[in-house]
């Protein structure tokens, strides 16, 4: 790597709209989220409802084809 040309790294303050702070290495002192992964529903387990069925029975239902198996 050459010198002189990388930015220099240091530990910058971050915020989530939920309220959470902590602390990570950037080249910016400050950094503000609107969702981390302490309010991300996928970490929180407070995920919603999927379809339960996918695109092979959507497509068995639209054109009537019955399931044998």
């Amino acid at each position: 790597m050459k010198k002189g040309i990388h930015p220099e790294m240091k530990e910058a303050n971050v915020e989530c709209a939920c309220g959470a702070k902590f602390k990570v290495m950037s080249t910016k002192e400050n950094i503000h989220l609107e969702v981390c992964s302490e309010c991300h529903p996928l970490y929180t387990g407070k995920q919603g409802q999927h379809k339960k069925t996918g695109a092979v029975d959507k497509f068995n239902r639209k054109y009537g084809i019955k399931d044998n198996a």
